[in-house]
């Protein structure tokens, strides 16, 4: 009797290893408004996942599905089925390693920004 092959999870969704993760696509991945939201959204979390229907944008659904493409192919989240949601959380711990720093000035400027403007988080 031959093993079984082990078994894959068709719903596993693929991810850069940390040392695959290239500032330039974090840069690229940070520069768009909704995405931006979404991490600080997830920093604000303390490390907690969040549901992709979480997430309250004013923008379409496919719209909000690339959003998160976007970041997880960058490096910037880790998204995993828990059930039938699509959990998100921030990849904190390969940011800081690789770029110190990066991320921590990056949400304070956002915040700095979002009150000159007189934005609502």
């Amino acid at each position: 009797m031959t093993p079984a092959a082990p078994t894959t999870n068709s719903r596993a969704l693929p991810h850069p290893a940390r040392e695959d993760i290239r500032l330039e696509d974090v840069l690229h991945a940070l520069s768009d408004p909704m995405r931006l939201r979404i991490v600080r959204e997830l920093a604000a979390g303390a490390g907690d996942e969040l549901s992709c229907s979480h997430f309250d944008l004013p923008v379409t659904k496919s719209t909000t599905t690339h959003h998160f493409r976007v970041l997880r192919e960058s490096g910037v989240i880790r998204q995993v089925y828990r059930g039938t949601a699509k959990m998100n959380g921030l990849r904190r711990d390969d940011l800081d390693a690789l770029f110190p720093g990066l991320l921590d000035s990056l949400l304070a400027a956002a915040d700095r920004q979002a009150a000159r403007l007189g934005v609502a988080d």
